[in-house]
């Protein structure tokens, strides 16, 4: 039986989440299925770390549920819909939102992108310096998010907070000792929230995705108002948190390795395979929870009906079991089957969303600042679960 217990290992450090491809390749050989009480994982119980376990727990949402009583202390009141619950009640959802969220629909987003990416960028360039996420990474995803929503850009920064608090707590609130209640807090705040907007999209139907909401049907049967709150609660935390933490997870990565960032810029032809590689290398969600509906053994380890598992999708990324060279970030790798954005009936619903805004915010960085570096004596910093670069002093040569 592979060893269950990984002993010294700890995936929760910043150390370890600036650079965990070592710790994922440690974890896949010395305990591939890590069992509950080890303290590892970021939700507690199970974890699972080899691609071909992981791919199998994706596909079989029938053993690996998504639908837990408890909504890992999120500061929600019911299942944020659709990540939180299955098929075929999840099916039906997707249906319905999956349209809004087409490839051809979200490049129609693109030439405001990018017109934003260099009103951003015009803001720093001259200084030749920035904090990366503060100045780039969070606006430009967040500002297209909230006009796809249809939401005010005057309230980026309460949806901020809002998003903080539940995702990382300790963020805005470093000396909070209970970040269940930091998230319960908010959790009532982003509902009260869209109380209102959806009571005045009611009455003032508009073409934006809050007014799609209220007009959508499901098999002839509009969506009811808890339903509505409980989409509108996924697609803040998910809409404001994963884009802003790829970018500046790829931005950190080229920073360090300039011979990868000069083969961009050599070839711009292969930036939609970096972007892919990227996300199989760094994997910023790097793992997503499940429940057991069932006992069920994997690589001789039981795993009880009841027990949370988590599904370790960064270590999955980098299994060589599955990628051939999986150690080395390859721009021109073939058929990259990775699963930064999950697998089966609950891949990510904005995955059209991210790419296009990966692409456009690439492209239009490069064009205006092609060469640059982490500021000298600085270090950057990364979250865990979600790796967003907290801090990425970049500096640059204004031309």
């Amino acid at each position: 039986m592979a060893e269950s217990e990984p002993g010294d290992i700890n995936l929760m450090t910043p150390e370890t989440m600036r650079a965990p491809q070592k710790t994922y390749a440690e974890l896949r050989s010395r305990c591939p299925v890590v069992h509950s009480g080890s303290g590892v994982g970021r939700f507690g119980g199970a974890m699972l770390t080899r691609f071909e376990d992981v791919m199998w727990a994706l596909r079989h949402p029938e053993i690996f549920s998504s639908a837990m009583d408890v909504q890992l202390a999120l500061g929600t009141e019911r299942p944020m819909i659709p990540q939180q619950i299955d098929p075929p009640e999840q099916t039906r959802f997707r249906k319905l939102l999956d349209p809004h969220f087409s490839r051809k629909r979200m490049m129609k987003l693109a030439p405001a992108i990018r017109a934003h990416a260099n009103e951003l960028i015009d803001r720093f360039y001259d200084e030749g310096e920035c904090e990366f996420d503060s100045a780039f990474a969070i606006p430009l995803p967040c500002t297209a998010f909230l006009a796809l929503m249809g939401l005010p850009l005057s309230d980026l920064d309460l949806f901020l907070g809002f998003k903080d608090d539940i995702i990382r707590p300790q963020k805005n609130h470093p000396d909070a000792t209970d970040p269940t209640a930091v998230r319960a807090e908010a959790g009532k705040r982003i509902y009260a929230y869209f109380e209102d907007v959806l009571e005045e999209r009611r009455k003032n139907p508009t073409e934006d995705f809050l007014g799609y909401l209220v007009q959508a049907e499901i098999q002839g049967d509009r969506l009811t108002h808890e339903e509505m709150l409980d989409i509108c609660f996924l697609q803040i935390l998910a809409g404001l948190d994963t884009v802003t933490a790829t970018l500046g997870c790829n931005i950190a990565y080229l920073a360090e390795n300039p011979d990868q960032r000069q083969k961009l810029l050599d070839g711009p032809e292969l930036l939609d395979g970096a972007i892919e590689e990227l996300l199989r290398w760094e994997s910023p969600v790097t793992a997503v929870p499940r429940v057991l509906t069932r006992d069920v053994t994997v690589r001789g380890v039981t795993l009880k009906k009841g027990e949370l598992v988590t599904l370790l999708l960064g270590s999955a990324n980098t299994d060589d079991d599955e990628f051939e060279d999986a150690q080395k970030v390859d721009f021109e790798r073939r058929a990259n089957r990775h699963i930064a954005f999950g697998a089966g009936a609950h891949r990510c619903l904005g995955s059209h969303l991210a790419r296009m805004e990966l692409m456009v915010a690439l492209e239009e960085w490069h064009k205006r600042i092609p060469h640059y570096r982490i500021k000298e004596g600085e270090t950057p910093t990364f979250s865990p679960g979600i790796r967003e670069a907290l801090y990425l002093p970049l500096v640059w040569d204004p031309a």
